[in-house]
Parts: structure tokens; C-alpha cells; sequence
């Protein structure tokens, strides 16, 4: 191990983790918190969703974000996902676990049925994906866009808690905000894919260049409109299984967190330290206000100039 990976590393140690939550549909709060606020976050991308809730569950610092806003307000296409990950980072988040509502793809992913996903297909178009740009261009790896730790972790406690649960899958991240046509929904199903969403990307991606890590839980409401036995998808379905599911995440998030709060090292996957080779614009070169932005997110590459 280098000198430099081995100072980071005991530094690291030396950090409190703090747990990032992000609800998704149905999942605007989170019980059991204690000390909590609401508090607002100005980031240089804009304003995230909502205001954050900082707080402790069993001990652990976190922090919740509802990722629509609480009331759903925002439809998935016009979030900013750039100032929500932005907001998480600079409020000190090393771990993320999003909970996203999802159309199952596979008979054998009922509604009720969580996954945690190990893939994404990236089908959405009208959103902001990179927190570099001209000026400051830098290209990360998301080839395994999830923490394999952080899912470790997840399917642990959702078998404890005998959740039906599935490790692995596929999700497919589509525009939104319309449910889809049947033939695109076999066409995913021809992919293999295993649920299709809306909101999961750039959110991913957004963390992995934060060097935050990220994993999800997709919670299953619907089969979509591909199933010969099932209704296609309405909002009025999705929200009666939502209910449910938002009961089963916050049973799983309180006996996560703790498990995700001890103190740790660096990711073995190697998030937290994902742009140690992914700058390539030379220093000369780059935009002082973009790299200004950037501090929030990036400082630990970029005050090596």
C-alpha cells in the first residue's frame, strides 16, 4: 500500500461515517431519528429537493433527503441531482442508500419484493450527469456503479428482518415521467434487466465522482405493463403497494444504519477514492470558477493542483 493510501486510509478511520438516506416515492421522513432538524442547504448546483433532515439513528449520524421533495412536488426529470448529491457530500455523508419505488421486470419479483441492485442501464436523456464539465473535465469509472460493502450490508438486514429480498439485479432507468409502452417493456425484459425506474441516474453517478459510497434498494410496486396476468401500472396501484413498502424500508433503515456506522477504512471497491485518476484537464488549464464549484465535491484531488 502507498504512503498516500495508507495516510488516507488512517484517516478515514479516524472519521465518524455519516449515513446518507434518500427516500424515494412514499418515503418522505424517517422514524426513530433523534435530535433531528430540518435544515436547508444552499450548493453551488442550486438548491437540492428539500430541505435535509439531519439527525441519529442508534447512535449514527444521518442524513435524509426525500428525493422528490416531501409531498412529491418534483417529477423525476426536473430534479436536481446534481445539487441533491452536492448537498449530501458537503453535509459530511460517506455512505448512501437510496430507496426507489421500481416496476418489476420478472415474474419472480412480485410486488413487495426488494432488490438490491448491482447494475444499471442508463435510458434517460434530459438531465444533468456530470458535476465536471468545460474547464475541469475528469471521467470516472462506473463499470460496478454500486458499493458492494454497503449491499453487504443491506441483504444482511433485510434477511434478518425476513424481507423477500433479491442481491443482484438490473435496473433499467427510464425518463419518465409516463410509465412505459409494452414494447419497451419487453424490450427491457429482452435485456435482462430486472426493474425499471425513473430517478437512480445520474444519482449513481453523481455519487460515485462525489467519491461517496452508494447502493440501492429497489422496492417493487408494480409489474410494469408486461405481464399478461396484471393490470399495466396506474398511479393509484402503485401507491397502495408503496405504502406497504415504505413501512418495510423504515424497519430495514433502522437496522442498517447502525451496522454501516462503526468505523471502517477505505471501500474495497474503491468509491471514496474514484477520481485518484480520473482528473486529465492539466491544472494551467482548468476554469478557477468551475474548480471553485467543484471544491465541494472534489477537494481531495483537486488541491494536488
Amino acid at each position: 500500500m502507498s504512503t498516500e493510501t495508507t495516510a488516507l486510509s488512517a484517516a478515514q478511520d479516524s472519521v465518524e461515517p455519516v449515513i446518507g438516506l434518500i427516500g424515494g416515492s412514499g418515503l418522505y421522513d424517517i422514524d426513530g431519528l433523534e435530535d433531528k432538524q430540518w435544515r436547508a442547504v444552499e450548493t453551488p448546483w442550486g438548491q437540492p429537493s428539500d430541505q435535509l433532515l439531519f439527525g441519529r439513528l442508534g447512535g449514527v449520524r444521518c442524513v435524509f433527503l426525500p428525493r422528490h421533495g416531501r409531498g412529491h412536488p418534483i417529477p423525476p426529470s426536473r430534479l436536481n441531482y446534481r445539487a441533491n448529491i452536492a448537498a449530501l457530500k458537503m453535509s459530511g455523508v460517506t455512505d448512501i442508500v437510496s430507496l426507489s419505488a421500481v416496476g418489476s421486470l420478472k415474474e419472480e419479483l412480485p410486488p413487495g419484493h426488494f432488490v438490491i441492485i448491482d447494475q444499471f442501464i442508463d435510458r434517460s436523456f434530459a438531465r444533468e450527469k456530470s458535476f465536471f464539465d468545460t474547464g475541469c473535465v475528469a471521467h470516472v469509472s462506473v463499470a460496478d456503479p454500486l458499493c458492494p460493502r454497503i449491499g453487504d450490508v443491506l441483504e444482511g438486514a433485510a434477511r434478518d428482518l425476513k424481507l423477500d429480498v433479491t442481491r443482484g439485479g438490473t435496473y433499467l432507468v427510464m425518463e419518465g415521467p409516463q410509465f412505459s409502452t409494452k414494447a419497451e417493456s419487453s424490450l427491457y425484459r429482452s435485456w435482462g434487466c430486472s426493474v425499471v425506474g425513473m430517478t437512480n441516474m445520474p444519482e449513481a453517478k453523481l455519487a460515485r465522482e462525489a467519491e461517496i459510497c452508494y447502493a440501492t434498494v429497489a422496492m417493487v410496486t408494480d409489474y410494469d405493463c408486461w405481464h399478461p396476468d396484471h393490470d399495466s401500472v396506474t398511479v393509484d396501484a402503485v401507491v397502495k403497494v408503496m405504502m406497504a413498502n415504505a413501512d418495510r424500508a423504515r424497519a430495514l433503515v433502522k437496522a442498517v444504519v447502525p451496522a454501516l456506522g462503526r468505523p471502517r477504512g477505505l471501500c474495497p471497491a474503491g468509491c471514496d477514492r474514484a477520481l485518484e485518476h480520473a482528473l486529465i484537464t492539466a491544472p494551467e488549464k482548468r476554469d478557477p470558477a468551475l474548480v471553485a464549484k467543484l471544491e465541494t465535491i472534489a477537494a481531495r484531488v483537486l488541491s494536488r493542483g
